[in-house]
Formats: C-alpha cells, sequence, structure tokens
C-alpha cells in the first residue's frame, strides 16, 4: 500500500465553490490547515500604455493528512 503525504496543497478549481474543494479534501483524507490566496492580474493595453488591473484570484488550501488515515 502506498503511504499518502502527510501535507498536500490542494487548489480550487474555476468550476467548484470553497466549499466543494473542502469536500474534496476531506474525501481524500485530509483536514485543512492553511489558506493562501493570491491575486491573479492581467495587462491591459489603453492609449499606448501598459496597465495591469487585478483579473481575479487563486485560493489553495493546505491539508494536512488525518491520523486514522496514516
Amino acid at each position: 500500500m502506498t503511504k499518502k503525504p502527510g501535507k498536500l496543497k490542494f487548489e480550487v478549481e474555476e468550476h467548484e465553490s470553497i466549499d466543494d474543494c473542502l469536500a474534496r479534501m476531506s474525501s481524500e483524507g485530509y483536514m485543512p490547515v492553511r489558506r493562501m490566496e493570491e491575486p491573479i492580474f492581467q495587462e491591459v493595453k489603453e492609449d499606448g500604455e501598459v496597465k495591469v488591473i487585478p483579473f481575479g484570484r487563486r485560493i489553495v488550501f493546505e491539508g494536512k493528512l488525518l491520523k486514522d488515515e496514516q
């Protein structure tokens, strides 16, 4: 049997909500211990200038393996 890693990162995908991601973590035997969020920017040309505007965000949860799964 292959041993699962003690910590694993789970990214909230485009098509799912945060609750869906947390449910996916739980079904794989992990519990969330940390939430990381970073902005996503897009470059847009306006009047000959390149402007950087916020476009979205990326949410990643760090999961810790539950004790009974080891």
